[in-house]
């Protein structure tokens, strides 16, 4: 049954997107024009990507720390692409309580630039490396259009900054954390994205490339969802990082990058959730199971209670619903939320021996026997969910994947309907400007897949790259 708070995603998607923000209570606009605030319900999702990414980046070798929040205008300028790169969206401090500073501070944009003024100071050998640094935090950046997650002024993300002795090494370093990246969507997400390497002209600015994860979202249109860079030395020259090699000689280290954000939420959203509200993958859901007693009756609470601490005690989320509301309103509230599996138990359950299973992600109901194992029912449903989910998400991908040959093929597709397009592609930043005059259709990734036709989709010049194109978030 449809949510009357919430537009129907197939008549207008953008607001769609919005009503189920605001419907299950993950985020809401604020006074600061561009910022959110990311509410209890966003913010438990956040708190669990970070969780398990945390956990993953720990078991890889990296530890975490946090650098200061204002750079220092002349340390910005160092790296010449970065400033480039970033001027725009770069939002600067010019006074300090009622004085004006004698220097502009920049509020981090992305950290690069302090991260190489530690190392400088904390490497001086070889035995000081690899240093595998993260940190959780915040960074501004001054966009002009702003949506819930998906673009705005602040946001909260990790990046990752590596230093290491040699560019194997670090080459190894960005290519694992971009496994990293498609890992967690394919597995903990349940988003089927697509990872690749970026065109010069969509890399990073100061990268020497950038590998990139792409997911695609219910509508056609991309989401560039997280990033790994190889800076090699140019980041570590600019900033005068050196090492004493194991010939004794100095060296600039090599150096990685890699990221990604809380726009992940909206990911999940415009992939998976429907206009009842959202919908969320067992394994990213902070709360998996509901339980909602019917009625008051003292042997319906006793089994509620029992059957939730034999859940919570084997690794299931579950709470119990113990509101003054209404069951059907109950059950609503727990569908906006996203509540993967919903457990509903009365007195009439209790005569017929029986008790009811409901699966958010289809809507389905099941009713089964008092005395099945429900610790090994519904983990066997949480899984099957997480893998149906990730399986209508990739048919639905698949869908809307498209190979043109031409310019006017790609020009019917995205005029159609927009979704991830396979072209072949010369390699020059000529006609990649020109594609982008279509819808602004851009660059995704560059992949390891044979070319399609041989010839440029824009130029009809001999292709040099097999690339995947589309309009992004």
């Amino acid at each position: 049954m449809k949510n009357d708070s919430i537009t129907s995603r197939d008549v207008d998607f953008a607001k769609w997107y919005t009503d189920v923000v605001k419907a299950a209570k993950l985020a809401d606009y604020t006074s600061v024009k561009g910022c959110i605030a990311i509410e209890p319900n966003g913010y438990a999702i956040w708190e669990k990507m970070q969780s398990i990414l945390d956990k993953k980046f720990k078991e890889l070798g990296h530890v975490n720390c946090q650098m200061p929040v204002l750079i220092p205008e002349n340390l910005l300028k160092k790296e010449g692409e970065l400033v480039q790169g970033f001027a725009p969206e770069v939002a600067w401090i010019t006074m300090g309580g009622s004085k004006e500073l004698e220097e502009r501070l920049a509020f981090r944009p992305t950290s690069e630039t302090m991260f190489c003024d530690y190392y400088k100071d904390h490497i001086k050998s070889y035995r000081d490396l690899p240093k595998l640094y993260n940190q959780w935090c915040n960074v501004i950046r001054w966009e002009k259009e702003t949506r819930p997650f998906l673009r705005s002024r602040e946001f909260l993300w990790q990046e990752g900054h590596t230093a290491h002795s040699t560019k194997e090494e670090a080459i190894k370093e960005t290519d694992q954390m971009m496994e990293v990246y498609k890992w967690f969507h394919h597995e903990i997400l349940a988003i089927p994205s697509i990872t690749g390497l970026k065109t010069e002209k969509e890399k990073f600015a100061g990268a020497e490339y950038t590998l990139t994860n792409e997911a695609l979202m219910y509508n056609g249109v991309a989401l560039q969802a997280g990033t790994s860079h190889y800076f090699g030395q140019k980041f570590s020259t600019a900033y005068d990082v050196k090492f004493l090699n194991k010939e004794n000689k100095q060296e600039f280290v090599y150096q990685t990058s890699w990221g990604t954000t809380t726009r992940m939420i909206g990911g999940l959203i415009m992939v998976h959730s429907d206009d009842k509200g959202l919908v969320l993958p067992p394994r990213i859901a902070p709360k998996q199971v509901v339980i909602i007693p019917i009625g008051n009756n003292d042997k319906v609470f006793e089994l509620c209670e029992k059957i939730n601490t034999e859940l919570n005690n084997n690794d299931v989320v579950t709470y119990i619903d113990k509101t003054d509301k209404s069951p059907g309103f109950k059950f609503a509230e727990a569908e906006v939320n996203g509540i993967p599996v919903r457990i509903e138990i009365g007195p009439r359950d209790l005569e017929n021996n029986k008790i009811t299973f409901a699966r958010r992600d289809t809507s389905e109901k099941y009713t089964e026997d008092l005395n099945i194992d429900v610790v090994k029912y519904v983990k066997e449903l949480l899984e099957t969910i997480q893998k149906d989910m990730y399986n209508k998400a990739l048919e639905r991908r698949d869908s809307l994947t498209f190979t043109a040959k031409d310019l006017t093929e790609m020009e019917k597709i995205l005029n159609t309907q927009p979704g991830f397009i396979h072209a072949d592609w010369c390699g020059n930043t000529e006609c990649e400007t020109k594609i982008k005059e279509i819808k602004g259709c851009k660059s995704r990734c560059i992949v390891d897949e044979p070319l399609i036709t041989g010839k440029c989709v824009c130029c009809g010049s001999d292709a040099k790259h097999h690339v995947i194109w589309g309009i992004q978030y």
